[in-house]
């Protein structure tokens, strides 16, 4: 690498580098490196254009102690990082340098994070055109209502401590001990802590070394905090290129989508009427259009979303849906009632519930427990007012019926046995299916509701 350049303006994050000849000024989304007084190496990303041959850069790690006129040379090429069987087990961070203090990978092949989605539409022949197959997640709930289909994007959605990260480690815990293949943790933007507990109980389940991961955290910048998304599906599209089904797990969308916001206010963009970045639609497009399954290899995604305010018409939230098959909501009313996973079953919605793919019978059960989830919604709020002895005798029979069934839909969870200290259960989609007929049909009426909370199968 030659000096091709220096630093004349640092605004936080956004970095304006002056070159001295037009044909030494890089590529958009090219990388430049520059280096503190302290000696620190900064990578810096092309973002923008500006006259005079100044390139508006953002720094993917912190720009404390950069200086101005300080010199900065030019890759010639994007963020690329190191891939290989060697990555399992190992936390890398955006620009795959190893933050776990377990040494340096010595890994040679190496993959560009970036890449232009109009190139990536699969040609004849090498679309996934199997018959769907549904992964069993041993979660209630979620094998009866939401089915995991392979090659499918699930969303899990939630405002603040409703339990998305809990889910999101338990169906990770299940369906990699469970299933063959390999798994992508990305964390975008969630804490530190969240992270660190994350290793700890891959540690303790035996699962680490079938998961690569890739952390962009709070304390990051925002531009780390928005490319570590491209960093974790970079990792998954590898896999999925050596014939290996993936799971790829993102912990937060709605994290990424804020560090684009943040970056585009920085870069001056002005923001759309929402209060969101203008680019906010083609930004959570190209990554989720890059989660594609082909031929002999799926890549299964599981995303956690993080809902401001609990408020599911925000417009970062509603562009995230369009995206999703199976749209997981969790509710404070279910934490409240201490129902967990308090996932809302009519307030969710899942385009793989659907006899074609899950059975009839399967199907037909599902549809039936809506509709007493339906109806007893209906009756709480006359029952709040009259209370419980008011009722129809089929009425009471029903609400009785729905209570039993909320209580059977919760479920003791491993990755919670230190919170809960119960110990975890694994329940196959037989014994789910069985248990919910059961209070259905009427065969379980004499068995008391508070027998039902938090078991696995019904003995």
């Amino acid at each position: 690498m030659k000096k091709t350049g220096r630093v004349i303006s640092v605004q936080g994050p956004v970095v304006d580098v002056k070159f001295e000849q037009a044909e030494n000024v890089p590529s958009l989304y090219q990388v430049a490196k520059t280096t503190t007084f302290d000696g620190r190496k900064i990578t810096l990303e092309v973002a923008e254009h500006l006259g005079n041959n100044i390139a508006r850069c953002v720094a993917l790690g912190s720009t404390l102690n950069l200086q101005r006129n300080a010199h900065v040379f030019s890759s010639g090429s994007s963020v690329s990082i190191p891939v290989g069987e060697e990555l399992f087990g190992r936390i890398i961070n955006v620009i795959g340098e190893p933050i776990d203090g377990k040494g340096e990978l010595k890994s040679q092949t190496t993959v560009p994070i970036q890449k232009n989605i109009s190139g990536l539409y699969p040609g004849p022949g090498q679309l996934a055109d199997t018959e769907p197959e549904v992964l069993e997640a041993g979660i209630k709930i979620i094998d009866l209502l939401f089915p995991l289909v392979k090659g499918s994007k699930n969303g899990i959605l939630g405002g603040a401590a409703l339990g998305k990260s809990i889910l999101v480690l338990e169906l990770i815990h299940n369906v990699i001990k469970k299933h063959e293949g390999a798994c992508v943790f990305t964390g975008a933007g969630e804490r530190i802590r969240e992270g660190n507990e994350l290793y700890y109980e891959f540690q303790k389940q035996g699962v680490l070394d079938k998961v690569m991961m890739a952390f962009g955290q709070m304390n990051e910048p925002p531009g780390a905090r928005f490319a570590i998304v491209s960093t974790g599906i970079a990792l998954a599209e590898y896999l999925q290129s050596r014939n290996q089904d993936v799971l790829f797990f993102i912990d937060n969308v709605y994290r990424f989508v804020q560090a684009g916001a943040e970056i585009s206010t920085l870069l001056g963009r002005v923001p759309s009427e929402t209060g969101y970045q203008p680019t906010l639609a083609s930004e959570v497009g190209n990554f989720h259009e890059r989660i594609r399954s082909r031929v002999g290899s799926f890549i299964t995604a599981i995303e956690a979303i993080y809902v401001p305010a609990d408020d599911l018409t925000d417009p970062a939230v509603v562009t995230i849906f369009s995206y999703l098959d199976s749209i997981i909501v969790l509710s404070r009313e279910h934490v409240q009632l201490g129902l967990y996973p308090a996932i809302d079953p009519l307030t969710s919605s899942c385009s793989n519930l659907d006899p074609a793919i899950v059975g009839r019978r399967h199907f037909e059960i599902s549809q039936e427990v809506l509709r007493i989830l339906s109806k007893y919604k209906e009756l709480n709020r006359i029952v709040a007012v009259i209370g419980i002895e008011e009722l129809s005798r089929a009425d009471h029979v029903l609400y009785e019926r729905a209570n039993k069934l909320q209580k059977f839909l919760t479920q003791p969870f491993f990755t919670a046995e230190v919170y809960t200290g119960r110990k975890g259960e694994y329940v196959p989609l037989a014994d789910t299916l069985e248990g919910c007929e059961r209070i259905i049909t009427g065969k379980a009426d004499s068995i008391p509701e508070e027998k039902l909370y938090m078991i696995g199968r019904i003995e």
